[in-house]
């Protein structure tokens, strides 16, 4: 992964994107690192700039150090850490500090517009929605960093 080489065309990157999404599950902030790859996309011409670059090079080295995701103990609590920027949201489902899931989504372009404690909600309701099979008739905890 840390000798693959910068695409030269977009069916490369396609590649390079599909590969690295299949993983997004265990790579911590993906969507966050993957925006301006994903944004490439949406654009008529392949123009590979040092931004372009710089994101390639950070996802090819959150692939290569990811963390080891531990097996759920549905003994114990679980708790689930989100965090929402302007464009993107994130969070953790961990036990007893151990991460068992990672995930993370680029926002829409209307997002943005929204509060953060909007945004930040918004960020409970889909990893609420996405582990509801380790979450649903459980006790669990929601971490944010938000003060509402």
């Amino acid at each position: 992964m840390t000798d693959w080489p910068a695409p030269t065309n977009v069916k490369a990157f396609r590649g390079f994107l599909g590969l690295n999404g299949y993983y997004r599950k265990i790579v911590m902030h993906y969507a966050h690192i993957a925006a301006p790859l994903t944004c490439l996309l949406k654009e008529n011409s392949f123009d590979w700039t040092s931004q372009v670059e710089v994101a390639f090079q950070a996802l090819k080295s959150a692939m290569v150090h990811t963390l080891v995701l531990a097996l759920p103990d549905f003994s114990k609590t679980f708790e689930v850490e989100t965090d929402a920027s302007l464009t993107c949201i994130g969070a953790i489902l961990s036990q007893v500090g151990h991460p068992l899931a990672f995930f993370s989504k680029k926002l829409s372009y209307k997002m943005p517009k929204a509060s953060t404690y909007s945004r930040e909600l918004f960020a409970i309701v889909q990893v609420v929605h996405k582990w509801r099979q380790y979450l649903l008739g459980r006790r669990f905890l929601i971490l944010t960093n938000h003060r509402s």
